[in-house]
């Protein structure tokens, strides 16, 4: 047999560390090492969004497919979309004691932009 075909067994190099755990050990590092690893994933998704996320969430807000792309485009001209096109259009609703739909259109119609970045503490979010 050649050496690309031999298949070196270090099972029990490789678990020593882990042999002498009980079954209670061995499950609480599991839960460890899975929140090491889905940590930073959810981390990633808390604080970050795409515009194919914020289109889904508009849509689920009542807008149509078209009215959600423009929201979308708008939000990312005015550097708003880590704020979420969907938290912006519920922000104008806020400030103008309006409804959703509204304040979307407002927001489609070039309306409202700039008291939405006031309230978000600035200009330049």
């Amino acid at each position: 047999m050649d050496k690309f075909n031999t298949r070196i067994d270090d099972y029990q190099t490789r678990r020593e560390h882990l042999a002498k755990l009980s079954d209670e050990e061995l499950k609480e590092r599991f839960w460890n090492l899975l929140e090491q690893t889905v940590n930073p994933l959810i981390n990633i998704a808390k604080k970050n969004t795409s515009p194919a996320i914020e289109r889904s969430i508009l849509l689920r807000m009542g807008f149509s497919s078209l009215e959600a792309k423009i929201l979308v485009e708008k939000t990312i001209e005015h550097n708003l979309i880590r704020k979420g096109a969907g938290h912006v259009v519920y922000r104008l609703a806020r400030l103008k004691n309006i409804n959703i739909r509204d304040a979307g259109l407002k927001l489609i119609g070039d309306i409202g932009w700039k008291e939405v970045k006031q309230s978000f503490g600035g200009e330049s979010c």
